[in-house]
């Protein structure tokens, strides 16, 4: 039975008929058999990628630390309950990334061996995706391990997010920049609709009530909407007053020229579909949220795997995207009760694993890579209730009841 499960998962979904029928009823005890334990896929996470000393090595980015690493391997520290690697973790992006104090610099965005041949920041600006999950991880450890200097740390750097990388936009509303430098051109900004996970604006308000989260929070679900195209997120989008969204590069290239700059939702896009599907349905804006982006789920109903590519037009290109994204898509596809689709996409990531290191996919030159590991390890997590997020934006973690 297993084999021919498979066999018929790895066929294009088409609703209604015999493959569907044999789906829905076999996708709940297949998808106990296929997901992976969560705890070991982390132990091989941290084994492969995070040094002795707390920095998240990218092999696919020449063995260079991002702030993005950092941020999402603090949240899993913590997640599994291992506060030594999260101290770790802490310590090395503090003393290097954020001049020895997160309360007063925002980490710089990326770490490595420079052409000289020294180690050290190579670009000094941040990515607020980034400081806000380290805000986030902070103020979840300081509730969750009774520890308060981790909360006031926590604090400290959300303040000072607030203070450089956010602002209000004439018709819009309060954005989160992707970073203090080079996102404002004349009348346009550049925004990233993967930077703004709600529940962490959400659990940021209740924190710190005096700072710009509630009014982003508020916000967020319509933006969110307005710069999807065809219910499909944009990796990037560029926003005027007079015209609107419109799906541009990260610099801004390109924007509000009418002209088509090629492949438009792919790598970023792909965490929009995970932080809105891992919202708790008791959200009032999800169902809005998960609307907005419904192109997703018809498209998964038709096809085996993720799309890698989305065109500036909201059209799928033809390629599948790699393991990552089907484990991103994950809380989505369960969100809109998509059963079918669940249990393919875990059949295809099951079917990715190397048994003996615990790694996913091989699809960036040879070999597993880093963010296909994290988006594994937010998906699945998610999906086996490692952890969940409560409406407020709080983490609910197994080990923490």
């Amino acid at each position: 039975m297993q084999r021919k499960l498979e066999k018929a998962l790895r066929c294009p979904i088409r609703a209604g008929g015999a493959l569907m029928v044999l789906l829905t009823a076999a996708s709940a005890a297949l998808a106990q058999t296929a997901a992976p334990d969560p705890a070991r896929l982390w132990q091989a996470y941290a084994s492969r990628y995070i040094s002795g000393d707390g920095r998240v090595v990218d092999p696919q980015g020449g063995d260079r630390t991002t702030s993005e690493g950092q941020s999402y391997a603090l949240f899993f520290a913590l997640v599994n309950n291992d506060r030594g690697r999260f101290d770790q973790l802490l310590r090395w992006t503090t003393n290097n990334m954020a001049q020895g104090d997160l309360g007063e610099h925002l980490p710089a965005w990326s770490w490595g061996k420079a052409k000289d041949g020294h180690w050290g920041v190579l670009d000094q600006n941040s990515a607020s995706d980034s400081d806000l999950w380290i805000a986030y991880d902070l103020v979840e450890a300081g509730r969750l391990w009774s520890d308060h200097d981790y909360t006031s740390l926590g604090r400290r750097l959300a303040d000072l997010i607030g203070r450089k990388e956010t602002a209000s936009l004439p018709g819009l509303g309060e954005v989160l920049l992707p970073g203090p430098v080079g996102f404002h051109l004349q009348h346009l900004w550049v925004l990233n609709p993967s930077y703004s996970p709600l529940f962490l604006l959400e659990r940021l308000a209740e924190v710190s009530p005096a700072g710009p989260w509630a009014g982003l929070a508020k916000d967020w679900p319509t933006i969110q909407g307005q710069s999807a195209r065809n219910g499909f997120a944009m990796d990037w989008v560029c926003y005027g007053p007079d015209q609107g969204f419109s799906p541009c590069l990260a610099n801004g290239a390109k924007a509000a020229t009418g002209k088509s700059p090629g492949p438009m939702g792919s790598y970023d896009a792909i965490r929009v579909y995970l932080w809105t599907g891992m919202l708790a349905d008791s959200v009032p804006a999800k169902a809005q949220m998960m609307h907005a982006l419904a192109g997703m789920n018809e498209y998964m109903q038709q096809h085996s795997a993720p799309p890698e590519k989305i065109n500036a037009s909201g059209v799928p290109m033809n390629q599948d995207g790699p393991v990552g994204f089907s484990a991103a898509l994950l809380p989505y596809l369960a969100s809109f009760s998509n059963e079918g689709s669940v249990a393919q996409q875990l059949v295809r990531i099951q079917s990715q694993l190397d048994e003996k290191s615990n790694l996913y996919g091989a699809g960036y030159g040879g070999s597993p890579a880093y963010y296909d590991q994290n988006l594994v390890l937010f998906g699945i997590g998610w999906y086996s209730k490692q952890f969940q997020f409560g409406r407020g934006g709080e983490l609910l973690v197994r080990w923490g009841h």
